[in-house]
């Protein structure tokens, strides 16, 4: 007979928008890999449980299952205790683990006996996956992407930021990534996500946006950082329109410098990076960079990084990228203050969203 009230208790990926409430019981390492935005982490087997668990199984499936439910049945009743004490007579959770199986079911049965409407996702985590996958595959074709270009240090970033705050749609890619996408690039502040949870939040950040308007996004070669663009996003972004920022390289350096300050004053850090650049620059150029960032000539040092490595490089990827977009507009950055930027930003809003093909002022 089947039991249609357990049946019932299990939704499909496609009903996710309905369950913002979304517990995911996987491991804290299956979790920190990645998972659906906004589920929130309460495993039934914590890491060390998870591989104890594992490794008895092979020997003694049935003492594994013995000593596993022990360990379910504390975590559930410690979460219970915890995080689920205050939550009211109608939730309404989804719960998932790795796919489907009983670890989730688990904790749903355990909700639902006590009276809270606890549904189980079908196919788990993998199913999720698949869909993520699938979706990276179409949903970036939906979009009008306008592409942020210019040299390093032009203030593509900064432009981003402004029209944000000015009400136009952006996906701030190197946002996601927690990289500026260059050697310098990664933050002091925070590690770049898995591939999978970078690519979770990109399908998240494109389902928040709206494809009748124009999206704004950054000009990004493949990777970022260690992390790699999704096929489909990056050919969206190809067929894009363009919007070239040109900007004095005085103003440039001084952005930089802005931007890099974390490097700057942690003068060794910056000379190990400079020494991954001996290979394409030689020993003798390392060394005077070396050299002027002892000495705190940032300037000069910036001055000729730009120069001699971001704007060739910089060049020669955009060229490729150019050969499949639209011809572009181009916009002259003169004040690189906020108010600058966030002129800019309503200029380059009405050139984009009220009349495309117009120049820009």
């Amino acid at each position: 007979m089947i039991d249609f009230r357990a049946s019932a208790q299990r939704v499909g990926v496609e009903a996710l928008a309905d369950y913002p409430d979304r517990i995911d019981v996987r491991s804290p390492a299956e979790f920190a890999l990645d998972h659906i935005p906004g589920a929130t982490n309460h495993p039934v087997l914590d890491n060390d449980e998870r591989s104890r668990i594992g490794t008895l199984y092979a020997s003694s499936p049935f003492t594994a299952r013995r000593l596993g439910a022990a360990l379910v049945a504390r975590n559930i009743a410690h979460a219970l205790e915890t995080a689920f004490a205050d939550k009211p007579r109608d939730w309404r959770p989804l719960v998932y683990c790795w796919r489907g199986g009983q670890r989730s079911r688990s904790l749903a049965h355990v909700l639902n006996e006590i009276g809270w409407h606890a549904r189980q996702l079908d196919g788990g985590y993998r199913a999720y996956r698949r869909h993520i996958v699938a979706r990276l595959a179409e949903l970036p074709g939906r979009f009008d992407f306008v592409v942020v270009c210019g040299l390093t240090g032009s203030g593509k970033s900064r432009l981003l930021n402004a029209l944000d705050s000015a009400g136009a749609q952006i996906l701030d890619l190197e946002g996601l990534a927690h990289h500026r996408g260059s050697l310098l690039g990664d933050l002091p502040d925070a590690a770049q996500p898995s591939q999978k949870w970078f690519e979770s939040r990109i399908v998240a950040a494109l389902d928040a946006l709206e494809p009748q308007r124009p999206v704004f996004v950054e000009s990004e070669s493949r990777r970022i950082g260690t992390l790699q663009l999704p096929d489909g996003l990056l050919s969206s972004m190809h067929r894009g329109r363009r919007l070239t920022l040109v900007t004095p390289q005085s103003l440039r350096i001084d952005l930089l410098k802005q931007d890099y300050a974390h490097f700057f004053a942690d003068t060794d850090r910056f000379r190990q990076r400079l020494n991954q650049l001996t290979a394409m620059h030689g020993k003798e150029v390392i060394a005077r960079w070396e050299a002027l960032a002892e000495t705190r000539e940032w300037d000069a040092l910036v001055g000729e990084l730009l120069e001699r490595h971001y704007d060739p490089t910089y060049t020669r990827s955009l060229g490729r990228f150019a050969d499949a977009v639209s011809p572009a507009l181009r916009a002259e950055v003169r004040d690189v203050s906020a108010g600058g930027f966030a002129t800019l930003a309503r200029e380059v809003v009405s050139a984009f969203e009220t009349a495309p093909a117009a120049a820009l002022p």
